[in-house]
């Protein structure tokens, strides 16, 4: 008898890109040399470690242009679905402040995918480079998570975890969120570390007094790249009310974010998830600055040389 192949989604932050998407913005910028985004790789990583879905979530004022500059392309060779994170999006009984500006973090932008998403998933900013390595740990994580019997009360979440060296611009400070990882390889805590800067080949922050604090260069770090089974969206769903409640009428409405950091985090401290880390030594590549922009676009010029991706992705 044939095993059934598990099926797992790639789900793809891209609502962010907001209204100055097609002008210039770091997450189009083209950084191959066929003219591929960062997406474009992230999605050929994805689908050569077995993903076989890929869901964009955008803007639904922004579908045309976004189906122009990379759906169009994609779709030829992946099964693709768009949802559409909107501000308006809210449980029912609650309303969108009319003053409030963008939607509600990325919590709000998985949830959108509510109704398409029924399987693993894997979850990815638009404008990050993570290697082919941490999209096959996470999906072999997935599908293994996946046939294992359900553990009430206990979500099972799979995170990558970066080398922080590996993840530091050149060109300035950056904000890690420091993991603690037990002996078993799951996580204890997230230390969000802000202003990380290398200085003379060391990862260092400052210091009230002016000083600098040097870090471990090896610590693991989250990059925002996470694996989730389906029923994660669930609590996603009662969540998101219970910080609709918590924070509607308290004069956080027009700021407030429902985020997947803080909301991993909490199920962390109530004892309600086991968040295992999947080290990677890929390296990460990322337009924190516009100065990081030519040692991207060199990155990818050797990772092309070297073998690593063709000349042109698709086609």
């Amino acid at each position: 008898m044939t095993e059934q192949k598990t099926s797992t989604s790639l789900v793809i932050m891209a609502a962010g890109i907001g209204s100055r998407f097609g002008q210039g913005i770091k997450q189009l910028t083209s950084f191959g040399p066929s003219g591929e985004i960062i997406m474009d790789y992230s999605i050929y990583d994805a689908v050569r470690s077995g993903f076989d879905r890929v869901v964009f979530v955008i803007r639904k004022d922004l579908e045309q242009d976004f189906r122009e500059v990379i759906g169009s392309r994609i779709e030829k060779y992946v099964d693709t679905a768009y949802v559409f994170q909107e501000k308006e999006d809210l449980p029912s009984g609650y309303s969108c402040p009319p003053m409030r500006k963008k939607p509600w973090g990325t919590g709000q932008a998985i949830l959108a995918c509510r109704k398409v998403v029924h399987e693993p998933f894997c979850v990815i900013n638009a404008d990050d480079y993570y290697g082919q390595k941490a999209f096959a740990n996470l999906h072999d994580w997935l599908v293994d998570e996946a046939q294992k019997p359900c553990r009430p009360h206990l979500h099972r979440i799979g995170m990558s975890g970066f080398i922080l060296e590996n993840t530091l611009s050149a060109h300035g400070g950056v904000t890690r969120g420091i993991c603690s990882v037990n002996d078993a390889g799951s996580l204890t805590g997230i230390r969000e570390t802000r202003d990380i800067t290398r200085i003379e080949g060391r990862a260092v922050v400052p210091t009230p007094d002016g000083a600098w604090e040097q870090l471990d260069s090896s610590s693991l770090v989250s990059m925002n790249m996470w694996g989730f089974l389906p029923e994660f969206l669930d609590l996603l769903q009662s969540g998101f009310s219970d910080f609709l409640r918590e924070n509607l009428g308290t004069g956080k409405e027009l700021t407030a974010e429902y985020l997947l950091p803080t909301i991993v985090d909490g199920l962390l401290k109530k004892q309600e998830a086991d968040v295992q880390v999947l080290p990677t030594s890929d390296r990460w590549f990322g337009v924190t600055y516009h100065e990081d922009v030519p040692a991207v676009k060199e990155s990818f010029r050797k990772l092309t040389q070297d073998g690593v991706y063709p000349a042109r992705l698709w086609g």
